[in-house]
């Protein structure tokens, strides 16, 4: 299975079957964009070479106001999505398979994970992967260490706060927090 047809097979959010075409493209992926992250995390890069990096791990060509302090972690890569004037902070981690959309302005603090694979629930289906994708909207900030499930949209302008586990979608112009994250007030301009 060639990228263009595994990335239809994820965009169409297929599930990733044990012993498959789509499981062996996804192996195969992973391993290129380990080698790509390897050579983004390894010694320091001016932010064009940075940008230039992510561009050719996402095969997307970044905005010049994209900025990224690395270290960076991925395990596929050609699922990520990003604005202008997106600022992703250090340690991160993105699991993009299911597709990751970072807006105009987005936000993401030190070791944010964005998660958009599950597994099987089922002990017989545990092997499988179930792809769903992650929207971040415009001028969202999501804090240090929060993790994004599959599946979930960040409204435009909500804040997420440090620590927060995102299981569901949070509305616009919203700050969320907590284990799974709640509403705890609404954004203003001030």
């Amino acid at each position: 299975m060639e990228l263009s047809e595994f990335l239809s097979h994820l965009q169409h959010g297929k599930p990733i079957l044990a012993g498959t075409e789509a499981y062996d493209a996804m192996c195969r992926e992973s391993q290129e964009a380990l080698k790509i992250t390897a050579d983004l995390n390894a010694g320091y890069h001016s932010p064009k070479e940075v940008q230039a990096l992510f561009s050719r791990l996402t095969g997307k060509k970044v905005d010049p106001s994209f900025c990224l302090l690395p270290p960076f972690y991925t395990d596929f890569g050609k699922n990520i999505t990003v604005g202008k004037n997106v600022f992703i902070n250090g340690g991160c981690s993105f699991q993009d398979h299911g597709g990751i959309q970072l807006e105009d302005g987005v936000l993401i603090g030190h070791q944010v994970i964005l998660s958009t694979l599950n597994h099987g629930a089922a002990p017989s289906d545990r092997q499988n992967l179930y792809p769903a994708p992650i929207v971040v909207r415009k001028n969202a900030w999501i804090g240090a260490r929060a993790v994004i499930l599959p599946g979930v949209t960040i409204g435009e302008n909500a804040v997420v706060a440090a620590g927060a586990v995102v299981t569901r979608d949070v509305p616009a112009n919203t700050t969320v927090g907590g284990v799974p994250a709640k509403i705890l007030k609404s954004v203003s301009e001030e």
